[in-house]
């Protein structure tokens, strides 16, 4: 799949303190988990059991919040504030592994909730790869 993302940053005209392709890879990683997030609370709520499923289309809703903020957050890079985006990617992880758990916990039954807890794991991956560099 390709993405605006790497042109995007290196086509910016200052410096950037990150590591471009990290930095592209965990852009890219957060906005597939929000729209994975969006999807499956979605999906969640056509299933005829949706009462049991509550938690998760809360905390898909609020990973997909999380991840698509932080991502718009990483894209801006004038007046960066390392400080911002690092509480941001921390909170993001910490959202990813909420509702990549709560997802896994459904995935048996569930095919997007299989999906979603994938690209939950997968970002909180990016995220805290991301941090180990700042």
């Amino acid at each position: 799949m390709t993405t605006t993302t790497m042109p995007m940053l290196e086509t910016y005209p200052a410096e950037i303190n990150l590591d471009r392709t990290k930095l592209a890879a965990t852009i890219d990683a957060l906005i597939a988990c929000s729209e994975a997030c969006t999807a499956c609370a979605d999906a969640c709520l056509s299933e005829g059991m949706v009462a049991e499923l509550t938690k998760c289309i809360r905390t898909n809703m609020d990973c997909a919040d999380i991840c698509a903020t932080t991502a718009r957050v990483l894209s801006r890079h004038t007046g960066y504030d390392a400080n911002i985006s690092r509480t941001l990617l921390e909170a993001c992880a910490m959202a990813c592994k909420a509702c990549g758990d709560e997802c896994g916990s459904h995935a048996d039954m569930h095919e997007h909730c299989r999906i979603c807890a994938e690209a939950c794991r997968a970002c909180e991956q990016a995220c805290r790869d991301l941090l180990a560099t700042m």
